[in-house]
């Protein structure tokens, strides 16, 4: 009995615990939701009436919209849901069962283990707790596992956003680029008409031919037809923008031009690859995940293990039984029987009057029945793995593979980095030698153009060489554009290994 006392509060202490939790999880639970969605409804809004979208709010808004995102954020969800489920299987589990049916013919009373022969009704409620007592620190290295699952989900989460990120970035300075070149574009568009204008009229005062005037009406046509090309790129580009924002292709987007520069962001180039990397190897999400995923592996291998040993549990019962055909005495009823004597007195029988007590018979009431058919059980009990076809033992072989394969992953993700971060490193160095090349030939087309136009204007030269220096200017421009966008996007890649800000 004074272990039963012991038991039972453990047991109602167990059953308020998971009361309150479920409570809690149904109380907060909508109001958290409402909340998110509200938070999800104010970032949704238009970034401006004019719906132009700027770099930190596409990030933000592919953060909160992308699909991969979202996906691993469901995932750290379910690694948080998994961790909280193996902290609660610390308690004892709780069941009640009950049944309740009609006997037919010949049966066993469940409440006298007699055999009868009529119709009555049962009922047998119970209930049973148990706990591991000793399991061989499976429950807590089954919790040190989840919990390292989940460190690792979240550090997949904090790559994803990383990476999407990156990818944003990337795509808006793709369509910065494209609009720069749209504006090139048309200024060269600009110069040649201006130019035919000025050629037609030289024309026609015979001071240049006609042939002059074809080759500039040819001219201002390929111009053309490469801004309807600059323009068609800057949509696709958008296109490209919108699909990693999750944005509805139809929606009007327009994107803000800042001020790009490239003066002190040089500095981040002269930092050496191998200090570059010694950074990102301590923040990147992908190391840090395949770190976690070594030690939820090492755990894995103790949880098998203990399947290989005893196990002991302390297990409670408490049941009653009830019966509609359980009758018991409820008092006597004194009276007087007529009982035939054997000795007869002139041939007929003698009767002798004899008092007896004849017992009520009643049924049982079901609350005195469930209290006087209750029963109480404490088991201890050892379970002793003997066969089971070798399961346990693969189970410990399968758990030592996977922890040699999330090792070699983890090597794998801090070689991949090296090579990334040393890749991007060159790369960055190459965009910086290409943006100065390109920027010294960008200064000296444009003085061979001015030369070219006032010889131009004075009849110094034709219009074809003038044509040849206004394209080579025109190329020169483009490419400085894009040499400079893609020196931006080259540092934009370095401060993504070092942890800064994506910004311009």
């Amino acid at each position: 009995m004074a272990g039963i006392l012991f038991l039972i509060p453990r047991v109602v202490g167990g059953i308020l615990f998971i009361f309150v939790y479920i409570c809690c999880m149904r109380l907060f639970s909508p109001l958290l939701a409402i909340f998110l969605a509200s938070s999800v409804t104010v970032n949704a809004q238009s970034p401006s009436p004019d719906n132009v979208w700027t770099l930190q709010h596409c990030v933000q808004y592919a953060l909160e919209h992308n699909i991969a995102v979202r996906q691993d954020s469901l995932n750290a969800r379910l690694a948080r849901y998994t961790l909280t489920q193996s902290r609660l299987s610390q308690l004892p589990t709780l069941n009640a069962s009950g049944s309740y049916g009609r006997s037919f013919g010949r049966s066993i009373n469940p409440t006298t283990n007699q055999f009868v022969e009529s119709t009555y009704d049962f009922l047998g409620p119970s209930a049973s707790a148990n706990l591991l007592v000793f399991g061989w620190m499976q429950v807590r290295n089954t919790i040190d596992r989840n919990r390292y699952s989940l460190q690792a989900a979240l550090a997949d989460l904090d790559q994803r956003r990383n990476d999407i990120s990156l990818n944003v970035a990337n795509a808006y300075l793709a369509a910065l680029l494209a609009k720069e070149q749209v504006a090139i574009s048309k200024n060269q568009v600009s110069l040649s008409d201006a130019q035919l204008a000025q050629t037609r009229a030289f024309a026609d005062a015979g001071r240049l031919p006609e042939l002059n005037v074809a080759q500039l009406e040819s001219q201002l046509a390929t111009d053309s037809a490469n801004l309807i090309n600059a323009i068609a790129s800057y949509n696709s580009s958008l296109l490209d923008l919108k699909t990693l924002l999750n944005l509805d292709f139809a929606a009007p987007m327009a994107i803000q031009a800042p001020v790009v520069g490239t003066g002190n962001d040089v500095a981040a180039v002269l930092t050496p690859a191998e200090d570059v990397f010694q950074v990102a190897r301590g923040r990147f999400g992908a190391v840090l995940g395949s770190k976690m995923r070594v030690k939820a592996a090492q755990r894995s291998v103790n949880v098998a293990r203990a399947n290989l040993y005893p196990q002991l549990s302390l297990g409670y019962q408490i049941g009653t039984n009830y019966a509609s055909n359980f009758q018991k005495v409820d008092g006597y009823t004194d009276t007087i029987v007529q009982t035939p004597n054997f000795v007869n007195i002139g041939g007929a029988p003698f009767f002798v009057n004899q008092p007896v007590q004849i017992p009520n018979i009643i049924n049982t009431p079901f609350g005195d029945q469930l209290t006087n058919n209750k029963r109480q059980t404490v088991m201890l009990s050892v379970n002793v793995p003997i066969f089971n076809g070798w399961q346990s033992q693969f189970g410990v072989k399968q758990a030592r593979i996977n922890l040699a394969q999330a090792e070699l992953a983890e090597y794998n993700a801090e070689l991949t980095l090296r090579q990334n971060v040393y890749k991007a490193h060159n790369e960055a160095m190459n965009a910086l030698q290409r943006y100065n090349a390109a920027k010294r030939a960008d200064e000296a087309a444009h003085r061979a153009l001015d030369f070219a136009k006032k010889r131009y204007d004075l009849g110094l030269t034709s219009t074809v060489d003038l044509l040849v220096t206004q394209n080579s200017a025109f190329a020169a421009a483009a490419n400085l554009v894009s040499a400079r966008y893609q020196l931006i996007f080259r540092l934009r890649v370095i401060d993504y290994y070092l942890g800064k800000e994506l910004k311009l």
